[in-house]
């Protein structure tokens, strides 16, 4: 199964709550940190909630 790298390369400050929230789930708490996550439909979901704040790609 595919993965996603997901990169923050935004500040969360000044976002919406539930924005900051969606980033701590994935595990992204600073700028430049990194998480490898499954490519399935909520962490797709999870990524489209915050897509204006991170750079995802796909790794196999």
């Amino acid at each position: 199964m595919a993965k996603l790298k997901i990169t923050q390369i935004k500040s969360k400050i000044s976002e919406k709550q539930y924005q900051r929230d969606t980033l701590r789930s994935l595990g992204l708490r600073r700028i430049g940190a990194v998480v490898i996550r499954e490519d399935n439909k909520q962490n797709r979901g999870y990524v489209n909630t915050v897509a204006h704040l991170v750079k995802v790609e796909e790794v196999d």
